[in-house]
Order: structure tokens, then C-alpha cells, then sequence
């Protein structure tokens, strides 16, 4: 086998993992011969598919309206939800991603939106109920807050997304939060006299 070569090489056998116990061939080399690759991380293969996601925070739906302006009232209930929900705002939403033949596929959704209300209330909800001038002084069914205090008021969403991925043999789960913001304006009625 040596046929004249390097001593320092060494003869390696090469064998068919499918066919046990059976040596397809010896030969020489003078460094080790590479293996079959590792495959990729499927860790990583999800982040990547998670990025091809574009996730954001939800676009806030509040009442009072979150725009210069616009007063609410202490003691009038606030509603909130997600408005114009889409896959990369609330979800679910799937993407994959590949390498050396190795594919990973993701999964995200929002678990539960977190209000911050900004007078020291926290308020946890799913989707919320977009409000209507018909409901009038109704209470949100869903999702909703009221003000004692005047005052203003930075009123913080926080999308809780939980994402599952799986592949290569593996699954796993991502968390994320994401934030958006938006400024209220409490105001208390005044009772005019004569």
C-alpha cells in the first residue's frame, strides 16, 4: 500500500456505513481524508428563519385616540386592541430556512399583548375589540383600562411572540418581545353651574 509514499502518510479504509461489516477499500493519504460535513446548526437555521419573518411590534388601537387633541375622560373606559392585524404583527406566520441540504422551519404567534398604562396598571390581553361610536360608555369585553387621575399618559404594547421551530432533528422555542408606544391625554369633565 505504501507503494513508495511519504512515510509519514498512513493507509485509511474506507468503509459503507450502509452495508455493516463489509471494507470497500484501503488506500494511502498523506493527511487525514475530510469526513462527510456536520450539519449546519439548527439553531442558528432559525434564527435566520425568524429574520426572513420581519416581526414588529402590533399597531396600537386605543380609545381615546392617541393623536393631538383628542381628550378621554377619567372614569370613561379606554378600549385597546391590535389594530390591522397581519402575520408580521400578530400572526401566526411561517418561514424556513436552509443550508447544506438541512432545512429549519419557524413558526411564530403572539402570545398576549402587554399594556402598560402608565399610571402604574398593567393590563395582559389577546387581540382586543376594535371600538365602535356605537358601543358608547360600554366597557371593552376584551381588552380594556380606566383612568382615575388625570393627566398624560405614555400607554406602552409589548407583543409577547413565542416562536417553535423544528428540524434536523431538533425543536426548540423562541421568545421575543416587541414595543410600541403611544401618549394619552386624561381629562376630567367640568359641570357647569348657573
Amino acid at each position: 500500500m505504501w507503494a513508495g509514499h511519504h512515510p509519514e502518510g498512513a493507509i485509511y479504509t474506507c468503509y459503507n456505513m450502509f452495508l455493516v461489516g463489509t471494507r470497500a477499500y484501503d488506500f494511502w493519504a498523506a493527511a487525514p481524508p475530510s469526513g462527510p460535513a456536520a450539519p449546519p446548526d439548527p439553531r442558528v437555521l432559525a434564527q435566520q428563519a425568524v429574520a426572513a419573518m420581519q416581526l414588529r411590534a402590533i399597531d396600537v388601537g386605543i380609545v381615546p385616540e392617541a393623536r393631538p387633541g383628542s381628550v378621554g375622560l377619567v372614569g370613561m373606559p379606554n378600549w385597546m386592541w391590535v389594530e390591522n392585524p397581519a402575520q408580521n404583527t400578530w400572526g401566526p406566520i411561517t418561514r424556513t430556512a436552509s443550508a447544506a441540504g438541512y432545512t429549519v422551519t419557524a413558526t411564530a404567534r403572539v402570545a398576549q399583548v402587554v399594556w402598560d398604562m402608565g399610571d402604574g396598571q398593567v393590563v395582559a390581553c389577546g387581540e382586543g375589540t376594535p371600538y365602535e361610536d356605537s358601543f358608547g360608555k360600554k366597557s371593552s369585553p376584551t381588552c380594556g383600562h380606566t383612568y382615575i387621575r388625570q393627566g398624560e399618559y405614555t400607554v406602552t404594547a409589548t407583543s409577547q411572540w413565542v416562536i417553535t421551530w423544528s428540524g434536523i432533528g431538533q425543536t426548540g422555542t423562541i421568545t421575543m418581545d416587541l414595543t410600541r408606544s403611544a401618549d394619552l391625554t386624561i381629562g376630567e369633565a367640568q359641570v357647569l353651574r348657573q
